[in-house]
């Protein structure tokens, strides 16, 4: 007998591992504004990574797409808009560029999104694939329409 019907003969019963091709993916749309910056990159990725699921496992992505909108007026509380800075490294030697979360957030606010969301998610292959799912964009506008994405509220009403 093998192992799996030795464990139902005993009673016990099996983890349910989903497969790569049995994952149904909605396409949530998520309005950004004025909710607070870090919450709502926590929430994001869970929803990329399917934690929020039954069905979650940890080595298939389970996660949904999403679309989020109004970027430009996220809620960042703080001095972090003066304080907080970005740094990157152009591997040349006096090539450490630096930015701070302001002036980043006139340049391009879906950046400051999408950082926050990428620094929340697994690293390696399925991280990067995980994150390919998320779409964010400065205004009200999006071109996915298409998809029909169902209009979500990630934060309890009682944080915004």
């Amino acid at each position: 007998m093998s192992t799996t019907a030795t464990a139902r003969a005993k009673g016990k019963k099996n983890t349910y591992m989903a497969k790569t091709g049995e994952v149904e993916r909605k396409w949530l749309l998520v309005d950004a504004t004025d909710k607070p910056l870090g919450r709502l990159a926590a929430r994001l990725a869970t929803v990329l990574q399917g934690k929020h699921r039954p069905t979650y496992t940890p080595h298939i992505d389970t996660g949904d797409f999403v679309v989020v909108t109004n970027c430009e007026k996220l809620k960042i509380t703080g001095n972090k808009l003066r304080d907080k800075v970005y740094t990157k490294y152009t591997g040349y030697p006096g090539g450490l560029k630096e930015i701070t979360l302001g002036q980043l957030m006139e340049k391009n606010p879906a950046a400051v999104l999408e950082s926050a969301v990428r620094r929340m998610l697994p690293k390696g292959r399925l991280g990067r694939r995980m994150f390919k799912k998320l779409n964010a964009y400065a205004g009200g506008k999006h071109p996915h329409e298409a998809q029909k994405p169902e209009v979500a509220d990630l934060l309890p009403s009682g944080k915004k």
